[in-house]
């Protein structure tokens, strides 16, 4: 099998987030539960919020550990495999990144280092204030990488400059409060929130199934089904919001995750169980709910979504307004710059210079796009389609386990108002085995995201085919396999510190006075 630089540059850098995005989900929502947690200590004075405190903290700081060590080096990947993305964008992309290196990251790292080692060196306010401190920066780290994700996905605020051959910074208020980055933080915070609370629930669980640490276990688990439903409740509907911005800024990525490959009448029914036959072009064994599709992407009973044939004819002809930008613009580099040409060809890029980046989608079938066939044009057209069953799919398991989310939270929330944890054992066991599911509605939504997005690293802007450095195949791969050995090692480490950290519990001296008393004196007496 040939090995493709562009699909091996994909595959690593697909390995690594997705190996990255195990931590960070638990990251955001454990630093807001402790932050929660010792609010309720800080106000009531009681030592077993403390001992929680610092019990969820301690498995915070092991995760936390593991995903600053995984995020960094996707950092590096952007100049040592997507060297011209990153010469093409680095005016625009490099700034979040490094405002979120200088704002966020350092605010967490440092305030990390006194929530773990100020407890006897701060007041009670002082060190509830650095444990904020935490939360806060943790959630501007993810604010910041998606604001830069959010362009990548609506690249608004930027234009083109023929004189440079890269994408420069219009207004950077625009790409600070891009409406779709501003939807996807809110989106995934929401997830990570969600995933802490089930971790905390599930693991809550196994020590009331076990008798252990009963006081923490129930007061664990009140805090994670109170937080955990409402995030799982905003996370459906925060991402409703992506999904009408989808519509949007990236209608194919909607059509492929609705299989919907021709175009419906005003509102667009939606395709709740079918087959994606991509080679068909068809949907086998739909079955569709009426209006609902409409109602959703569009918010509106007469707007139509279009579908995957019609996007395609729509690429197509942007492809060949791009070629005429392309061919302007090799005039204009040429004669020295746009100054130095005649007015047509400047004419010509300004009036087809948004069209450029679907000229560079046929760089994959022809070395000049200029020379592009008719066959070799509809080709480039085909290839804007992402893969439909994956994406299908994806979505479609990610939004039935929210919904299990929800239900989840909401009967562990019922049963702390009742107080009735440990009346239930099958709930409880129900709740340890949903520990994994957050990580897998997660890994999905990502996959939804990054992938239905393709052929593009940047959308209508930079085809990914176009953003990879010049290196050999057998040099990727390599890597690729590196990667994946240390991070598999790092994760195996994760797990064994975490689950030894479960099966020890609070350190003795955190304990309250009742958990200190030996098992056989409390049945001697």
């Amino acid at each position: 099998m040939e090995l493709d630089i562009v699909d091996l540059s994909r595959l690593q850098f697909a390995t690594t987030a997705l190996y990255h995005f195990l931590f960070v989900p638990l990251t955001l929502g454990l630093s807001m539960l402790l932050a929660i947690m010792e609010t309720v200590y800080v106000m009531t004075g009681r030592l077993i919020w403390r001992q929680m405190t610092k019990f969820w903290g301690t498995l915070f700081g092991i995760n936390f550990v593991l995903g600053v060590a995984t995020g960094i080096v996707m950092e590096f990947q952007f100049g040592m495999n997507w060297s011209y993305y990153s010469h093409y964008v680095g005016d625009i992309f490099g700034a979040p990144l490094a405002i979120e290196g200088m704002m966020a990251f350092f605010l967490e790292a440092t305030f990390v280092g006194l929530f773990f080692f100020g407890w006897d060196k701060l007041s009670k306010v002082g060190h509830l204030m650095a444990t904020w401190a935490v939360a806060l920066g943790s959630n501007l780290s993810a604010l910041w990488i998606l604001i830069a994700n959010g362009w990548m996905q609506n690249p608004v605020g930027s234009s083109f400059n023929p004189e440079t051959m890269r994408m420069e910074v219009d207004d950077f208020f625009a790409v600070l409060f891009n409406p779709v980055a501003q939807a996807k933080f809110v989106h995934t915070v929401s997830a990570g929130y969600v995933t802490a609370s089930i971790f905390v629930l599930g693991v809550s669980a196994w020590y009331l199934l076990n008798g252990r640490f009963v006081d923490l276990a129930k007061r664990s688990m009140t805090v994670a089904a109170s937080f955990g439903l409402a995030a799982a409740l905003s996370v459906v509907v925060l991402g409703d919001e992506s999904g009408y911005l989808s519509t949007e800024h990236q209608k194919m990525k909607l059509a492929a995750i609705e299989g919907m490959w021709e175009t419906e009448p005003a509102p667009a029914a939606f395709t709740l169980f079918g087959i994606p036959d991509q080679e068909a072009r068809e949907t086998h064994y739909a079955v569709r709910v009426p209006w609902v599709m409409g109602l959703i992407g569009t918010r509106s009973l007469t707007t139509v979504i279009p579908g995957i044939d019609e996007l395609v004819q729509h690429a197509e002809v942007r492809i060949r307004d791009g070629i005429v930008a392309f061919d302007a613009l090799q005039k204009i580099r040429e004669a020295g710059g746009a100054n130095n040409v005649d007015s047509s060809a400047r004419d010509a890029f300004e009036n087809n210079g948004a069209d450029l980046g679907y000229a560079l989608l046929l760089k994959r079938f022809v070395d000049d796009p200029r020379q592009a066939s008719d066959e070799q044009i509809s080709a480039a057209a085909w290839s804007t389609v992402p893969y439909v069953p994956g994406l299908f799919w994806s979505f479609r398991i990610m939004v039935g386990l929210g919904f299990y989310f929800i239900a989840l939270m909401a009967t562990f929330f019922y049963l702390s108002a009742r107080r009735r944890f440990d009346r239930y054992p099958f709930l409880l066991r129900i709740a340890v085995f949903s520990i994994p599911l957050p990580w897998i509605a997660a890994e999905l939504g990502w996959i939804v995201a990054e992938f239905g997005r393709q052929p593009w690293i940047i959308e209508g802007v930079l085809p990914t085919a176009a953003a990879v450095s010049n290196l050999g195949a057998t040099t990727v791969l390599f890597t690729l396999c590196g990667f994946v050995l240390i991070y598999t090692v790092l994760f195996i480490i994760e797990m064994s510190l975490m689950l030894k950290a479960i099966r020890t519990g609070p350190e003795p001296d955190d304990r309250p006075e009742a958990e200190l008393i030996p098992s056989s004196l409390v049945a001697a007496e």
